[in-house]
């Protein structure tokens, strides 16, 4: 029936199906086991997954070489000022100045890479207005504040006693000396929070490389702290005061190695590809080599000023190559969709093998 001049230019319609037609969906009997062995049968068989225009899943965060290089600093205050105070209680007097010198330069600069990157800098301080204790990134960027505090006033020390306290401090000179003994007691309780919360920061994101890893990831970033903060000591200090530093290098080699590899075990293939290949994979790759090689010579250097250096210059270059590396290989694990979906769909399918149907993560269909 017309109801306008314009119908007759319709093209012509096929006739609805009514409810007896072919096109009646057939309603399952009450308790139907589907082929599977659950309560309701799949409709469609199991599809090969590929996303919309072959775009990206996950949206990488726009983290680059700043945030590297304030990874790396991270980790090297944290570690210098646990060495800084084991010194000043075995009475080391190069490596406790070394130490905190290293702790106050690297927090400075590493602050300076981390404004860099949020673009300005009342961002950082924005970061600062709450506490959330369950948040890394609160809770790091407080660690942060309060460790830069505190190795700024243990490095006015330093600096003072190095040219023989003849800075003009007047009264302000006492005070420090009274605060010495708990800024440095702070420091060393701070040093290990600044060294790994950065681990559990990445690990706290949707990427999925760094998610897949965020029960070693911290592990990793202390060991390659202790790998840089022990190899910038050793480059440092006279070997006779040094033993701390190869200690805590040796140390670091083995957790770096042990983490790393517990880390790529723990993964899915497709989440641990990107540590393993590319341009992510060779630094991690030349990582491992030269803490292993930086290792050797901090075991073997106790009495040669030119091994340490070079073992020390070896651990330290390991630890930039970790942190740079893991930084690109999440970068990396973005770009396929697949490195998102399919580990969900194998984790899925373990936890339904396994008989976990009645969680809200596991459903029976």
């Amino acid at each position: 029936m017309s109801i306008s001049d314009l119908d007759s230019d319709r093209p012509p319609q096929e006739p609805r199906k009514g409810r007896s037609g072919t096109g009646r969906r057939r309603r399952r009997r009450a308790g139907q086991v589907g082929a599977d062995g659950s309560r309701e049968m799949a409709l469609v068989d199991d599809v090969q997954f590929d996303s919309y225009y072959g775009r990206q899943v996950v949206k990488a965060p726009p983290w680059r070489g700043p945030i590297a290089v304030y990874l790396f600093l991270g980790g090297l205050a944290g570690g210098s000022s646990l060495l800084s105070y084991g010194a000043q209680l075995t009475d080391r007097p190069a490596l406790r100045r070394n130490g905190r010198l290293l702790a106050l330069g690297a927090v400075g600069v590493g602050t300076l890479a981390l404004i860099e990157d949020l673009g300005r800098p009342e961002r950082f301080l924005n970061m600062m207005r709450t506490v959330k204790i369950s948040s890394p990134m609160s809770l790091g960027t407080w660690i942060l504040a309060s460790f830069g505090t505190i190795s700024g006033v243990l490095g006015a020390v330093e600096v003072d006693r190095m040219l023989g306290e003849k800075v003009p401090l007047g009264a302000l000179r006492p005070l420090l000396k009274a605060a010495e003994g708990p800024a440095a007691l702070g420091q060393a309780a701070l040093g290990p929070g600044l060294a790994s919360y950065t681990g559990a920061l990445l690990g706290d994101t949707a990427v999925p490389t760094w998610s897949a890893g965020r029960n070693h990831m911290s592990y990793l970033f202390t060991s390659s702290a202790s790998l840089a903060s022990g190899g910038a000591a050793m480059i440092t200090t006279p070997v006779d005061q040094a033993r701390p530093a190869r200690v805590l290098a040796a140390a670091g080699v083995v957790g770096d190695v042990l983490a790393s590899r517990a880390m790529k075990e723990s993964m899915h293939p497709l989440e641990a590809e990107p540590l393993e290949t590319g341009r992510p994979g060779q630094m991690l790759e030349w990582a491992e080599r030269l803490a292993i090689g930086g290792g050797v010579l901090a075991v073997l250097g106790g009495r040669s000023r030119a091994l340490s250096m070079a073992g020390g210059a070896a651990l330290v270059a390991a630890s930039v190559l970790t942190r740079f590396g893991v930084l690109e290989a999440g970068l990396e694990s973005t770009k396929d969709p697949r490195r998102v979906i399919e580990p969900q769909k194998a984790r899925l399918a373990a936890r339904r093998a396994a008989g976990i149907t009645d969680d809200s993560i596991t459903t029976s269909g």
